[in-house]
């Protein structure tokens, strides 16, 4: 037992709970302050997220596709690197995916991984633009992935246009049924809530980045190179290199998150007039899960459910599905500054050191 309050009250798991539980009182005071009552608002969303198997797996949908971008942020902070591009690298997976789900006939166990993998690919590839771009010509990697974001916004449009949608439409052809993903008896478990196997490759996908990072040479090296770049040149490892194998692994997490979201819930790739925006939540789930596996799913978590019962608070408690945001912005900010959540959290600590002693 003692062991388990020791894990509740380490400054690691600590910190970011009592940050989430200071947002979630700032969001209640703007709602106090917008003439909203926030209990009401608070419990619609939990009615939301948790009263019907269907919002349930819908939930889950909605967590699946912030695990792998945030995913992507994260292994490239880890690495000395933003990576702003993972919406871009999320549109090409949605690409590639829609690719080979519509171009071929292939038996299932071959068709749907080899779309899958096509998605990753396809993400790797976009990523590692501007890893390429950083390492040969030292362009910061912010502004190619932000202008990356676009060109694949329109690249997928034009691919779509011009080779995938009928005439007069504004959406591609379905995907064959051997390339899909989605898993029907467990979606007929939830009411048809559009359950898939992505959210099994976005845990497997955590794993991988743990992994990789802290039990190989590769992780090493791209740690170190993100630590001290100029310490790692001198110790002998290939920064550039590094650094284009950081961006393409993080752009292969985006790619994956798109590839699923054609395979496991659209089935077809519509005309897009906006980006689809899970890259740059990606990016708070990164912050919030300060940058590890287990905190990006725990964060895409928190996010998924704060995002799908948006709409329970609208339709529940009347509150504006724009204070959800401010929730958000609120916990990403408490989380950023640690400095501030610390003050609340330093009677706890102090307590239990002196209860250590």
């Amino acid at each position: 037992m003692n062991k388990v309050i020791a894990v509740f009250t380490k400054e690691s798991f600590l910190v970011p709970v009592v940050a989430i539980i200071l947002g979630l009182l700032t969001g209640a005071i703007a709602m106090l302050a917008g003439g909203f009552n926030p209990i009401q608002a608070y419990m619609a969303l939990i009615e939301k997220v948790f009263g019907s198997a269907y919002n349930f797996g819908e939930t889950i949908r909605q967590i699946t596709p912030l695990i792998f971008t945030g995913l992507a942020v994260a292994f490239a902070f880890r690495t000395g690197l933003f990576n702003i591009g993972a919406e871009g690298q999320f549109i090409v997976g949605m690409i590639a995916a829609t690719t080979v789900g519509v171009s071929f006939d292939l038996p299932a166990y071959i068709h749907a991984p080899l779309a899958v993998i096509a998605g990753a690919v396809a993400g790797g590839l976009w990523g590692s633009i501007a890893g390429y771009l950083k390492a040969a010509r030292g362009v910061n990697e912010v502004i190619t992935s932000i202008m990356l974001n676009w060109v694949a916004l329109y690249l997928a449009n034009w691919v779509m246009n011009a080779f995938f949608i009928p005439a007069g439409q504004q959406r591609s052809e379905m995907i064959k049924e051997s390339s899909m993903i989605t898993i029907s008896w467990l979606s007929q478990m939830f009411d048809s809530a559009r359950l898939h196997w992505g959210t099994l490759l976005a845990v497997l996908a955590a794993i991988f980045f743990y992994v990789i990072l802290w039990k190989t040479k590769s992780g090493y090296e791209l740690r170190a190179v993100g630590l001290n770049p100029h310490a790692s040149e001198y110790a002998g490892m290939n920064v550039n290199r590094n650094v284009v194998n950081a961006m393409f692994i993080g752009g292969m997490f985006a790619g994956i998150g798109g590839a699923c979201e054609i395979l496991g819930v659209f089935h077809y790739q519509a005309i897009m007039t906006a980006q689809p925006g899970y890259g740059f939540d990606g990016i708070a789930v990164a912050l919030i899960g300060g940058n590890t596996p287990l905190g990006v799913v725990l964060a895409a978590i928190l996010f998924g459910i704060l995002t799908f019962g948006a709409a329970g608070m609208k339709f529940g408690a009347g509150v504006p599905v724009e204070l959800i945001r401010v929730v958000i912005a609120s916990v990403i900010f408490f989380v950023a500054a640690h400095g501030i959540v610390k003050i609340f959290v330093k009677p706890i600590l102090k307590k239990k050191k002196e209860g250590g002693n």
